[in-house]
Protein backbone atom coordinates (compact mmCIF):
# COMPACT_ATOMS: atom_id res chain seq x y z
CA UNK A 1 0.00 0.00 0.00
CA UNK A 2 1.20 3.26 -0.84
CA UNK A 3 1.90 5.62 1.97
CA UNK A 4 -0.45 8.25 1.24
CA UNK A 5 -3.24 5.42 0.96
CA UNK A 6 -2.11 4.02 4.42
CA UNK A 7 -2.54 7.66 5.93
CA UNK A 8 -5.90 8.13 4.34
CA UNK A 9 -7.04 4.41 5.58
CA UNK A 10 -5.85 5.92 9.36
CA UNK A 11 -7.15 9.54 9.10
CA UNK A 12 -9.39 11.34 11.54
CA UNK A 13 -11.66 11.71 8.75
CA UNK A 14 -11.89 8.50 7.43
CA UNK A 15 -15.03 7.69 8.44
CA UNK A 16 -16.49 10.97 7.07
CA UNK A 17 -18.43 11.61 4.07
CA UNK A 18 -16.65 11.42 1.32
CA UNK A 19 -19.05 14.08 -0.06
CA UNK A 20 -18.07 16.53 3.07
CA UNK A 21 -14.46 15.98 2.00
CA UNK A 22 -14.35 16.43 -1.69
CA UNK A 23 -16.29 19.95 -1.40
CA UNK A 24 -13.87 20.93 1.33
CA UNK A 25 -10.73 19.52 -0.71
CA UNK A 26 -11.67 20.09 -4.19
CA UNK A 27 -13.51 23.59 -3.36
CA UNK A 28 -10.00 24.76 -2.23
CA UNK A 29 -8.46 23.45 -5.34
CA UNK A 30 -11.07 25.65 -7.37
CA UNK A 31 -10.67 28.73 -5.47
CA UNK A 32 -6.64 28.30 -6.23
CA UNK A 33 -7.51 28.25 -9.95
CA UNK A 34 -10.50 30.76 -10.04
CA UNK A 35 -8.73 33.55 -7.66
CA UNK A 36 -6.02 35.64 -8.86
CA UNK A 37 -2.67 34.07 -8.22
CA UNK A 38 -1.93 36.59 -5.81
CA UNK A 39 -2.89 36.77 -2.53
CA UNK A 40 -5.36 33.96 -3.54
CA UNK A 41 -2.76 31.27 -3.98
CA UNK A 42 -0.78 31.93 -1.04
CA UNK A 43 -4.19 32.24 1.30
CA UNK A 44 -5.27 28.85 -0.28
CA UNK A 45 -2.49 27.55 0.40
CA UNK A 46 -2.27 28.68 4.08
CA UNK A 47 -6.00 27.29 4.65
CA UNK A 48 -5.29 24.10 3.11
CA UNK A 49 -2.24 23.30 5.08
CA UNK A 50 -3.91 24.92 8.45
CA UNK A 51 -6.80 22.02 7.55
CA UNK A 52 -4.50 19.28 6.47
CA UNK A 53 -1.74 19.64 9.89
CA UNK A 54 -4.48 19.88 12.48
CA UNK A 55 -8.39 18.86 12.16
CA UNK A 56 -6.98 16.27 9.55
CA UNK A 57 -3.91 15.00 11.73
CA UNK A 58 -1.92 14.72 8.55
CA UNK A 59 2.04 14.39 9.49
CA UNK A 60 4.46 16.80 8.31
CA UNK A 61 6.70 14.34 6.83
CA UNK A 62 3.91 12.58 4.89
CA UNK A 63 2.58 15.60 3.56
CA UNK A 64 6.14 16.55 2.47
CA UNK A 65 7.06 13.12 1.21
CA UNK A 66 3.42 13.10 -1.00
CA UNK A 67 4.00 17.05 -2.02
CA UNK A 68 7.06 16.92 -3.53
CA UNK A 69 6.40 14.89 -6.62
CA UNK A 70 3.55 17.44 -7.51
CA UNK A 71 5.45 20.49 -6.75
CA UNK A 72 8.28 19.13 -9.16
CA UNK A 73 5.96 19.18 -12.03
CA UNK A 74 4.72 22.42 -10.58
CA UNK A 75 7.85 24.09 -10.80
CA UNK A 76 9.04 21.85 -14.48
CA UNK A 77 5.81 23.47 -15.81
CA UNK A 78 6.66 27.13 -14.45
CA UNK A 79 10.29 27.38 -15.77
CA UNK A 80 9.39 27.39 -19.59
CA UNK A 81 7.81 30.44 -18.90
CA UNK A 82 10.83 32.41 -18.04
CA UNK A 83 11.91 32.19 -22.00
CA UNK A 84 10.66 33.46 -25.09
CA UNK A 85 11.52 31.29 -28.36
CA UNK A 86 12.21 33.29 -31.80
CA UNK A 87 11.45 37.41 -31.79
CA UNK A 88 14.01 40.03 -32.21
CA UNK A 89 16.15 39.45 -29.02
CA UNK A 90 16.79 36.10 -31.04
CA UNK A 91 16.64 32.39 -31.03
CA UNK A 92 16.28 31.60 -27.19
CA UNK A 93 15.65 34.67 -24.59
CA UNK A 94 14.36 35.82 -21.15
CA UNK A 95 10.41 36.52 -21.64
CA UNK A 96 9.69 40.06 -20.28
CA UNK A 97 7.09 39.17 -18.10
CA UNK A 98 8.42 35.30 -17.90
CA UNK A 99 9.37 35.47 -13.92
CA UNK A 100 6.16 37.15 -13.00
CA UNK A 101 4.19 34.94 -15.12
CA UNK A 102 6.44 31.85 -13.73
CA UNK A 103 5.58 32.76 -10.29
CA UNK A 104 1.68 32.87 -10.84
CA UNK A 105 1.72 29.79 -11.99
CA UNK A 106 3.54 27.99 -9.45
CA UNK A 107 1.70 29.76 -6.65
CA UNK A 108 -1.38 28.66 -8.17
CA UNK A 109 -0.67 25.08 -9.21
CA UNK A 110 0.83 24.33 -5.96
CA UNK A 111 -1.82 25.47 -3.90
CA UNK A 112 -4.54 23.81 -6.10
CA UNK A 113 -1.94 20.17 -5.39
CA UNK A 114 -2.69 20.93 -1.57
CA UNK A 115 -6.26 21.06 -2.42
CA UNK A 116 -5.88 17.64 -3.98
CA UNK A 117 -3.95 16.04 -1.44
CA UNK A 118 -6.08 17.05 1.36
CA UNK A 119 -8.99 15.03 -0.49
CA UNK A 120 -6.36 12.08 -1.09
CA UNK A 121 -4.74 11.88 2.60
CA UNK A 122 -8.90 11.89 4.05
CA UNK A 123 -10.34 9.30 2.00
CA UNK A 124 -9.33 6.13 0.92
CA UNK A 125 -10.01 5.41 -3.00
CA UNK A 126 -12.59 1.97 -2.08
CA UNK A 127 -14.77 4.83 -0.31
CA UNK A 128 -15.11 6.88 -3.30
CA UNK A 129 -15.75 4.44 -6.05
CA UNK A 130 -18.33 2.48 -5.14
CA UNK A 131 -20.41 5.50 -4.46
CA UNK A 132 -20.39 6.86 -8.00
CA UNK A 133 -22.31 4.41 -9.28
CA UNK A 134 -24.98 6.54 -6.72
CA UNK A 135 -24.03 9.92 -8.36
CA UNK A 136 -24.99 8.04 -11.97
CA UNK A 137 -21.52 6.71 -13.02
CA UNK A 138 -22.01 4.02 -15.12
CA UNK A 139 -21.12 0.66 -13.00
CA UNK A 140 -19.08 -0.90 -15.64
CA UNK A 141 -16.68 1.76 -15.33
CA UNK A 142 -16.28 2.02 -11.23
CA UNK A 143 -15.90 -1.92 -11.44
CA UNK A 144 -13.14 -1.55 -14.21
CA UNK A 145 -11.35 1.45 -11.89
CA UNK A 146 -11.84 -0.94 -9.09
CA UNK A 147 -9.98 -3.75 -10.54
CA UNK A 148 -7.47 -1.44 -11.63
CA UNK A 149 -6.66 -0.05 -8.58
CA UNK A 150 -6.30 -3.41 -7.01
CA UNK A 151 -3.92 -4.75 -10.17
CA UNK A 152 -1.95 -1.52 -9.06
CA UNK A 153 -1.16 -2.84 -5.79
CA UNK A 154 -0.12 -6.06 -7.18
CA UNK A 155 2.39 -4.85 -9.17
CA UNK A 156 3.97 -2.66 -7.63
CA UNK A 157 4.66 -5.60 -4.76
CA UNK A 158 5.61 -8.04 -7.51
CA UNK A 159 8.20 -4.90 -8.28
CA UNK A 160 9.57 -4.77 -4.68
CA UNK A 161 10.47 -8.46 -4.75
CA UNK A 162 11.76 -8.61 -8.02
CA UNK A 163 13.82 -5.68 -7.10
CA UNK A 164 15.10 -7.28 -3.05
CA UNK A 165 15.44 -10.48 -5.03
CA UNK A 166 17.74 -8.76 -7.70
CA UNK A 167 19.54 -6.86 -4.85
CA UNK A 168 20.48 -9.97 -3.02
CA UNK A 169 21.76 -11.79 -6.01
CA UNK A 170 24.27 -8.29 -6.55
CA UNK A 171 22.75 -7.45 -9.28
CA UNK A 172 23.07 -3.62 -8.21
CA UNK A 173 26.85 -3.67 -7.91
CA UNK A 174 27.88 -2.33 -10.70
CA UNK A 175 26.50 0.23 -14.09
CA UNK A 176 26.14 -2.74 -16.88
CA UNK A 177 24.25 -5.16 -13.90
CA UNK A 178 22.48 -2.35 -13.12
CA UNK A 179 20.68 -1.78 -16.39
CA UNK A 180 20.41 -5.62 -17.01
CA UNK A 181 18.62 -5.85 -13.68
CA UNK A 182 16.52 -3.00 -14.81
CA UNK A 183 15.77 -4.97 -18.19
CA UNK A 184 14.80 -7.84 -16.09
CA UNK A 185 12.80 -6.22 -13.82
CA UNK A 186 10.62 -4.73 -16.32
CA UNK A 187 10.20 -8.43 -18.04
CA UNK A 188 9.23 -9.53 -15.35
CA UNK A 189 7.24 -7.29 -13.87
CA UNK A 190 5.26 -7.00 -17.30
CA UNK A 191 4.50 -10.99 -17.00
CA UNK A 192 3.61 -11.12 -13.79
CA UNK A 193 1.03 -8.31 -14.37
CA UNK A 194 -0.48 -10.59 -17.58
CA UNK A 195 -0.35 -13.60 -14.88
CA UNK A 196 -2.10 -11.59 -11.72
CA UNK A 197 -5.20 -10.45 -14.28
CA UNK A 198 -5.61 -13.79 -15.62
CA UNK A 199 -5.51 -15.31 -11.90
CA UNK A 200 -8.12 -12.18 -10.75
CA UNK A 201 -10.51 -13.15 -13.76
CA UNK A 202 -10.51 -16.52 -13.12
CA UNK A 203 -11.13 -15.81 -9.22
CA UNK A 204 -14.00 -13.71 -10.55
CA UNK A 205 -15.57 -16.07 -12.69
CA UNK A 206 -15.29 -19.18 -9.60
CA UNK A 207 -17.38 -16.41 -7.80
CA UNK A 208 -20.40 -16.33 -10.20
CA UNK A 209 -19.34 -12.38 -11.39
CA UNK A 210 -22.24 -11.32 -13.12
CA UNK A 211 -20.20 -7.62 -14.52
CA UNK A 212 -21.09 -6.32 -11.28
CA UNK A 213 -19.21 -6.15 -8.43
CA UNK A 214 -20.58 -6.09 -5.09
CA UNK A 215 -18.64 -4.39 -2.32
CA UNK A 216 -20.25 -3.21 1.24
CA UNK A 217 -19.79 0.38 1.70
CA UNK A 218 -19.26 2.20 4.84
CA UNK A 219 -22.40 4.03 6.14
CA UNK A 220 -21.96 7.28 6.49
CA UNK A 221 -24.35 10.87 7.19
CA UNK A 222 -23.07 14.04 5.80
CA UNK A 223 -22.65 16.68 8.68
CA UNK A 224 -24.51 19.84 8.37
CA UNK A 225 -21.93 21.02 10.43
CA UNK A 226 -19.26 20.44 8.85
CA UNK A 227 -20.76 21.61 5.64
CA UNK A 228 -21.20 24.91 7.62
CA UNK A 229 -17.72 24.92 8.41
CA UNK A 230 -16.20 24.42 4.60
CA UNK A 231 -18.46 26.70 2.87
CA UNK A 232 -17.24 29.49 6.04
CA UNK A 233 -13.68 28.91 5.32
CA UNK A 234 -14.21 28.67 1.38
CA UNK A 235 -16.28 32.39 1.75
CA UNK A 236 -13.46 33.36 4.35
CA UNK A 237 -10.68 32.60 1.64
CA UNK A 238 -12.40 34.42 -1.31
CA UNK A 239 -13.36 37.15 0.91
CA UNK A 240 -9.75 37.92 2.33
CA UNK A 241 -8.70 37.50 -1.37
CA UNK A 242 -11.06 40.12 -2.77
CA UNK A 243 -10.16 42.67 0.07
CA UNK A 244 -6.47 42.15 -0.35
CA UNK A 245 -6.89 42.50 -4.12
CA UNK A 246 -8.28 45.98 -3.73
CA UNK A 247 -5.93 47.03 -1.61
CA UNK A 248 -3.32 46.46 -4.30
CA UNK A 249 -2.10 49.92 -5.87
Amino acid sequence: MLPIDAAAHASRWRHRHPLEKALLGLGLTGCAVALPPWPGAPLVAVATLAVLLGPAGVGRRQLWRAFRLPLGFCVTGALPLLVAVGGPAGPVALAPDGPRHATELLLRTSAASLGVLLFAFTTPVSDVLPRLVRAGVPAPVVDVALVMYRIGFLLLDAVAQVHAAQAARLGHTGRAALWRSVAGLAATSFVRAFDRAARLQAGLAGRGYDGTLRVLVPEAAVSPRFLAATAALLTGVVGATLALEGLRP
